[in-house]
């Protein structure tokens, strides 16, 4: 146990956790006050010119109807995937050390979620007619395509949204009344309202593990099932360089790499800015830099493997979309994503890296910046070389797009925010499992959950 958890007191914690809600100082403002200016300058305001203009606003054209949008939507829905199925996955492992970390790697996988529907509906031309595509009785006999992956897509993005919600709120209950009945005013009134008559006794504890576990059992197939549905957009076409079995599994790890990466981002800004350095520690890095270095070689050795299968298939068509993806107009990058992704995290050898926090930020990012190249890449490389030269075209971003990208950032950065003034952004009660005096403390035969006691908040 570290020397920094290895301190702390059911007080502390209770004390800690209120005051990141309760105290809030000039700089959470002003950050706040630009993330939001960035959304609505960035993204808000581009969109509109967009919805007057036309979709001629943004870069793509003929051949190239996929732009930056749909990259944007895959790298979001990938950012999504290493929070909940993470803390799923460790939490039915019995791993301590998610405890203090996973209620913010939750947030950032609803947020991701959210932030990519607003991509989708901005790659609309007329958003407004959403509804056409839902499957309801109408004058017009407009039925969706049930077999189409579009319709995979939305199906199971819904289903994930709606089961990380239920998960975050579910595990925060025993939380919001321990903040409930440590404030006043307006806090008091929403906390009892969102801790829904939470008491803390045997059978609350009991029902809540057995609930808790059932659903994080139920998210993991979820959550692979989701970028796997994803990657059938491409793959299930007949276009070179996508048109690959591979893409399941690719897009399913470059999702938990970068996911995984977005919290190594998210919990190095709690520890620095929260001030939650005694509970986000060098294990907590360093366990994350393991995972990331794992998932790095495997990542490596997808892309290895679908070079590989493109050149051995010895088709025109595919060589010449290999040719274009190492050589062509976007082969710098290509290498940048190489350098990104596969050679930079190799420095995840050295224990000493791992528990850095300043060089664990900067590769963090890093790889992500290296994620999103890959999600251009994908959308960039492909409809530009198709089967026919005089089909070829050129894709250049247009300054809405870039625009509209970072924005997608400000909104995610606004709505997280916006979360870690709301709900406790550490889990009061498991960490209060991880602590000595909790083994002070009575256990109560009714109170277990998969071989775990589960105390009641003092």
């Amino acid at each position: 146990m570290p020397a920094e958890v290895a301190s702390l007191r059911y007080a502390d914690v209770n004390r800690d956790v209120v005051r990141s809600l309760v105290e809030t100082g000039p700089k959470y403002y002003i950050t706040l006050a630009c993330a939001l200016g960035l959304t609505l300058v960035c993204f808000l305001f581009p969109w509109f010119y967009q919805l007057n203009l036309g979709i001629a606003a943004a870069g793509m054209n003929h051949p190239q109807v996929w732009g930056t949008y749909e990259a944007s939507f895959i790298f979001w829905i990938g950012l999504s995937h290493s929070g909940t199925l993470l803390s799923c996955v460790l939490h039915i492992t019995h791993s301590s050390w998610r405890k203090a970390m996973y209620r913010s790697a939750e947030a950032m996988t609803l947020f991701s979620l959210m932030v990519a529907v607003t991509m989708v509906m901005v790659h609309l031309g007329r958003p407004w007619f959403i509804h056409w595509a839902f499957p309801y009785p109408n004058q017009m006999e407009l039925w969706p395509n049930f077999r189409s992956p579009l319709l995979f897509d939305v199906t199971a993005i819904a289903t994930y949204l709606t089961g990380s919600s239920v998960f975050i709120y579910m595990g925060s209950i025993p939380d919001f009344a321990a903040v409930r009945d440590r404030t006043t005013g307006w806090r008091h009134h929403l906390y009892t309202l969102l801790s829904l008559g939470w008491r803390g006794t045997d059978t609350e504890w009991h029902r809540l593990g057995w609930a808790y576990t059932l659903l994080a059992v139920l998210i993991i197939p979820l959550a692979v099932s989701v970028h796997s549905i994803v990657s059938w957009d491409w793959a299930s076409s007949i276009v070179p360089a996508l048109h690959q079995t591979i893409f399941a599994p690719y897009f399913v790890v470059g999702a938990i790499y970068s996911g995984t990466a977005g919290i190594v981002t998210v919990m190095f800004l709690l520890r620095k800015y929260m001030s939650f350095e005694r509970y986000i520690t060098e294990l907590h890095f360093d366990n994350l830099g393991k995972l990331l270095l794992a998932l790095s070689l495997i990542w490596t050795y997808i892309n290895v493997l679908e070079l590989f299968t493109g050149w051995y298939s010895g088709a025109s068509t595919e060589l010449e979309a290999l040719k274009y993806k190492l050589f062509g107009y976007y082969a710098p990058l290509y290498w940048e994503m190489i350098l990104c992704c596969a050679i930079a995290p190799l420095l995840l050898i050295s224990k000493r890296f791992r528990t850095s926090f300043v060089p664990m930020l900067v590769l963090s990012i890093a790889i992500n910046i290296g994620m999103y190249t890959e999600r251009f890449l994908i959308v960039g490389t492909s409809l530009s070389r198709k089967y026919l030269p005089d089909a070829w075209g050129l894709y250049v971003p247009s300054l809405v797009e870039l625009s509209i990208l970072v924005g997608s950032v400000a909104l995610f950065s606004t709505l997280f925010l916006l979360f870690v003034k709301i709900f406790p952004s550490v889990s009061i009660y498991e960490v209060k499992e991880t602590l000595p005096e909790a083994a002070e403390l009575p256990k109560p035969a009714t109170a277990e959950r998969g071989g775990v006691q589960w105390q009641p908040v003092q």
